[in-house]
């Protein structure tokens, strides 16, 4: 089988050495070529034609992020960005990235940073190495926000979205839909600890709605937007007081991720039923999908990405195969579609 050929861009000659060794460690992986700076990588690109591209964001000359965006115009390449806790990051998805991973802290181990590249880094390298990058649009051209809708105050219903790889822009193409008569609203996103609050935060500033991340025993509520926090803890939607709340859980994980989209959506469709919106974006596996159908059975109404908007359409599809998927839209037909749905129902018509 054909190694995934990378190219490394890190100005550090110590964290980059080991970036060599320990990625070629990786039977499926290949490091053909390494870059100082974006100048360096521009002419690495053009040589040896990687098929993904490891870029951090403070760099000499020119940081990662004002790189991808004179790059992805012309040479669109899959990008894994390595990052410390920085809302950089997601300036960076905007961009164009696939997906980033979370540098070990400063004063880790040699041993941590070697088990990190060895375990995280190839994940996000071999899904990055399959995306689809021309579903990579930037999010003004997504979601117009402009469609007929009837107002909405069914407090009984919750909308539940799970998201992985591609996710980020995904989930704000979605929220952004969203205005302040929508019902409560609880996500998993599979992201690392401590960015997920960075994440609420950016959504909650570029949306009508209101974004948090998550904190135990939080009441749901139209107009609010409930983000898992990344870590080790699922989150749950319960049911009390003629309402419902979110609880955390330290489990193990589920489907390899910790929060888990499944963990989520098997909690919607007890607790919620028939009162619940289930939407599955794109992602990679098929965390959600049993969830997704659980919800379903139970009389909520479900939405799946389409494979011509998915960065990668693994959630999705797992989803859609098992008979989950009673709509499968577009990303920017989402809200539209779930307004839709929440009309229908205010006016009786069931599912």
């Amino acid at each position: 089988m054909r190694k995934i050929r990378v190219l490394v861009v890190e100005d550090s000659m110590v964290f980059r050495e080991l970036l060599i060794r320990n990625l070629n460690m990786d039977p499926g992986i290949e490091v053909v070529a390494t870059a100082r700076d974006p100048f360096e990588a521009r002419d690495m690109i053009l040589a040896h034609k990687p098929d993904v591209m490891t870029l951090d964001i403070e760099l000499p000359r020119m940081s990662g992020i004002e790189f991808l965006r004179k790059l992805m115009p012309q040479y669109p390449i899959p990008v894994v960005m390595i990052s410390s806790l920085s809302d950089k990051v997601f300036d960076a998805m905007t961009a164009g990235a696939v997906d980033f991973v979370c540098k070990p802290p400063a004063g880790a181990s040699r041993e941590d940073i070697e088990n990190f590249i060895r375990t995280e880094l190839p994940v996000k390298i071999k899904i990055a190495s399959v995306a689809k990058l021309n579903n990579t649009r930037r999010r003004e051209e997504v979601h117009s926000g402009h469609y007929n809708r009837s107002p909405v105050n069914k407090k009984d219903m919750v909308i539940a979205i799970g998201a992985s790889t591609g996710g980020t822009e995904a989930i704000y193409s979605v929220v952004k839909g969203f205005h302040k008569d929508i019902p409560g609203v609880v996500i998993v996103q599979h992201m690392p600890a401590g960015f997920t609050k960075m994440y609420a935060k950016r959504l909650n500033d570029g949306c009508e709605v209101e974004v948090k991340e998550a904190e135990n025993g939080d009441v749901v509520r139209p107009g609010l937007v409930l983000l898992a926090p990344g870590g080790d803890c699922h989150m749950e939607l319960v049911r009390q007081d003629e309402g419902y709340r979110v609880l955390l859980k330290n489990k193990p994980k589920v489907n390899g991720h910790c929060p888990s989209v499944e963990v989520l959506f098997e909690s919607v469709a007890k607790h919620a039923g028939a009162n619940a919106i289930g939407i599955i974006l794109t992602g990679m596996g098929g965390d959600g999908a049993k969830g997704l159908l659980s919800m379903k059975n139970a009389g909520a109404s479900t939405i799946g990405q389409d494979e011509s908007t998915c960065v990668v359409y693994g959630m999705p599809r797992v989803a859609y195969e098992c008979g989950a998927v009673e709509y499968q839209m577009k990303l920017e037909d989402i809200p539209e579609k779930t307004y839709q749905i929440l009309n229908m129902r205010e006016r009786g018509g069931g599912r």
